[in-house]
């Protein structure tokens, strides 16, 4: 699959100028001897104009739900995401979830009230884009991504919905997909997590998904449960928000066992920007990601920050809202990372998972109907 991989430009030839830049017309990145003081900012600031944030994880939807009355074309202090934050960060691609944030009281609730919340959820997300369409595109796939980047627009992905939406028939995963909706997280869904591991109708269902080209997202997942799926998926899968348990034991966060079963799949594991996950510090959260790094490789680390939220949420010192990306990519470079992995990080490897995944389903069409 190599041939269908976006390569890096090369951008020595290519002057920096304002405005909307495509795959061919990138500024150069600026030698860092050239820099000084301050300059691995700026540096950051100009690999996200030619290299955004692909962020795997944003809950605003729910948020907008409750309060409809923002307007996130201002900046707005009621939420912690609005369009000038988002630019401001660097974001070029949202992965908008669907799901209940933690905390809210879903797990009492019938498959019936589940999948209607989900369905209010995805009509929230598609008001959301019909009313800021010079800021928010919706993106089916990554040639979608790509081109609401060149059109200097943030590319917004539907999803992840959850797995217990679907009970015992494929139909709702069809209809989901029919709607616009590109990943769905299993967690707690029984096909994913019967005591015997993935059932019957679980392995179906990851069939379908890897036909219809939908991601499967790990997050929530218990390690056991996570290491079965990746196997069972044809296509990378993901884990849109986490960080690593090496680092801080915490229920949702990430084991290397799972690192290293995402590696074999070529997937990504997206890291949070939560307190209670990573710690309370910029630096620490640079630590999660270089595990990551570390463990799972640099083609399969990547960012979902989890914001969206209403203000109160504990956010680590310097990443309370997107616009704290740049400076997350200036500490990486401090440390050592080269412009290439930065790149990766941030678009490439969110690019080439859903390219993958696009491969896999075209590959499957011809061999399983629907």
């Amino acid at each position: 699959m190599a041939d269908l991989q976006d390569e890096l430009p090369d951008t020595s030839h290519v002057h920096v100028g304002p405005g909307s830049l495509g795959a061919e017309d990138v500024p150069a990145p600026t030698p860092t001897a050239a820099i000084g003081i301050g300059g691995a900012l700026e540096r950051a600031a100009e690999l996200l104009t030619v290299h955004p944030v692909a962020d795997g994880c944003n809950t605003l939807v729910w948020t907008l739900r409750q309060s409809p009355y923002h307007d996130i074309d201002t900046p707005d202090v009621g939420v912690d995401t609005d369009i000038p934050r988002l630019r401001a960060g660097g974001v070029g691609a949202q992965f908008w979830s669907l799901l209940v944030p933690p905390g809210r009281p879903q797990e009492a609730a019938t498959p019936d009230q589940v999948v209607s919340d989900t369905l209010e959820q995805i009509d929230v997300a598609l008001s959301l884009m019909r009313r800021y369409p010079d800021s928010l595109c919706l993106a089916l796939t990554a040639d979608d991504m790509a081109d609401a980047h060149n059109r200097g627009r943030i590319a917004s992905f539907l999803g992840p919905v959850p797995g217990r939406t679907l009970t015992d028939s494929l139909g709702a995963l069809r209809a989901f997909h029919a709607l616009g909706v590109r990943i769905l997280a299993p967690a707690g869904a029984p096909w994913a997590e019967a005591e015997d591991g993935l059932t019957a109708f679980g392995h179906e269902v990851i069939k379908e998904m890897n036909r219809l080209s939908m991601l499967v997202d790990l997050t929530g997942c218990t390690p056991v449960a996570a290491c079965q799926l990746a196997g069972a998926s044809k296509a990378p899968v993901v884990i849109s928000n986490t960080a690593a348990a090496a680092l801080n034991p915490h229920p949702d966060n990430v084991t290397d066992e799972v690192l290293l079963a995402l590696r074999e799949a070529n997937g990504l594991a997206m890291v949070t920007f939560d307190t209670a996950r990573t710690g309370d510090s910029l630096h620490a959260v640079a630590d999660h990601v270089d595990h990551v790094r570390d463990v799972a490789g640099p083609e399969c680390v990547g960012l979902g920050a989890a914001f969206g939220t209403e203000p109160g949420r504990p956010r680590p010192t310097g990443l309370t809202d997107p616009s704290g990306y740049p400076r997350l990519i200036a500490e990486l470079l401090d440390r050592g990372w080269s412009e290439a992995d930065v790149s990766l990080l941030t678009w490439g490897n969110a690019q080439r998972v859903l390219r993958d995944v696009e491969f896999t389903a075209r590959a499957a069409q011809h061999r399983r109907t629907a």
